[in-house]
Parts: structure tokens; sequence; C-alpha cells
């Protein structure tokens, strides 16, 4: 009886302290991820911490107008890197789908698959599990329906993901879910600005974040562990 009780209180003492870990989730990612100062104005990262328990910290280096090729050149993932991360959630696509000629712009085909490439193959290498999130619709409408533009960087992503053998959040379908199911003028209080079709308020950031949250429960990631 004596020996069940130790074995018990052990049991829960081991519990309490995996419970207590501590694990840094860092974000990279463009404007629709990044943090923000003034009001009226949010990306996902700015609020999905409050989706997670205590223990995690969320580090957000996503910076507005970044994509693949300009987030390493920059040296932000370099930085990303040396946070020490045990989860990375990585989003990019819009700024690479730019016209020709930009600095940021890539090719869906061929560019972005190469740095989606490097941004596993250098995650792993550091000890992280990186987790691609698609980008999410532009809440641009066309005779009722969303507009495509960003679907062969969606696609790519997914390739990728499936290529590298890593977790998935397609965004870009969810998000479209979201947008077509309250149409246009109804689904105007997610974006930052009446004309703006791109950034989100602070509610439009509450969603997406929650619609991330959602794809990480179905991803396959242990991540969940860390989710309220």
């Amino acid at each position: 009886m004596k020996r069940f009780i130790i074995a018990a209180l052990l049991a829960v003492t081991v519990s309490v302290i995996h419970a207590e870990e501590k694990v840094v989730i860092a974000l990279a990612g463009d404007s629709t991820v990044a943090s923000y100062k003034e009001p009226g104005i949010a990306g996902w990262g700015q609020v999905i911490g409050k989706l997670f328990k205590d223990n995690a910290e969320i580090k957000n280096f996503a910076v507005g107008g970044r994509s693949t090729k300009t987030f390493i050149a920059e040296k932000r993932w370099e930085k990303l890197l040396e946070s020490k991360p045990q989860y990375i959630l990585l989003q990019f696509g819009h700024n690479d789908s730019h016209g020709k000629g930009k600095p940021e712009s890539t090719d869906a085909s061929t560019e972005y698959k190469e740095f989606l490439r490097k941004y596993v193959d250098d995650a792993k290498n550091a000890g992280a599990q990186i987790i691609f999130v698609s980008p999410m619709h532009r809440r641009t409408f066309k005779n009722g329906k969303l507009t495509m533009e960003l679907l062969p960087y969606v696609n790519a992503m997914k390739e990728i993901a499936k290529e590298k053998d890593i977790p998935f959040i397609d965004l870009y379908n969810s998000s479209g879910t979201l947008f077509e199911s309250l149409g246009d003028e109804k689904s105007g209080h997610l974006s930052c600005k009446p004309k703006d079709r791109t950034h989100f308020s602070p509610e439009g950031a509450d969603k997406m974040a929650e619609l991330v949250v959602e794809g990480l429960k179905s991803c396959g990631s242990d991540i969940t562990k860390y989710l309220k």
C-alpha cells in the first residue's frame, strides 16, 4: 500500500512538472501575422497567445511586407532560430505573390518552393518542429465569390509540406469558408479599414487565430498539448 501511494505521488509530480514545462513558439510571417501598437489593426500572431496555456511563450517575428525571400535576406529567419523555439508557425504568400521585379516577389512553382524547403531543413537542423500555415484569402470578392490569386502559393506550400512530411494548416480554405459564409458586406468588420482587403481588425485577427488553432488540432502536431 505504501509503495502504491509513493508511486502515485511520483506520477502526479511528474505530471505537474510536465505541465509546467516552458515552450517557445516562434512565428514567421508578414503583416497578417505581425503585431501592431496602433489600435484598430492586428495580426493573428499578436492575439494567438491567449489560446495557449501559460507555459507557452509566443515570440512573433512576423513583419509587414516580408516574403519567403526577404525574411531570410534580412536575417530575420536567422534571428528567429537564435531564439531556440521548439515550434515554428510559418505563413508566407501574400507578398511572394506581388508582381515580378519587386524584391519580395517569388515564383510559386520554383523560388517559393525552394525557400520553403530551406525553412524546413533549417528548422529541423535547429531541433524545432515547423508547421506551415497557408496564406489566408484576401477578402476580395468578384460576383459574390472570393478571388483566387493566392491559390498557386497555397498549393505549392501544400506540396512541400507533403514532400517534407510536416504539418500543414490550410488557412486559405478555412478563411475562405468564413468570408463567403458571411459575404462581402457582413465580413467587413473583420478588416481594419473599409477598403482594406488584406489586413485585419482585432476581431478579424481573433478569428484568424481561432482558425489557426483549429488547424493545429487536426494537423498531427503535439503542439496541441500546450493549447487551452
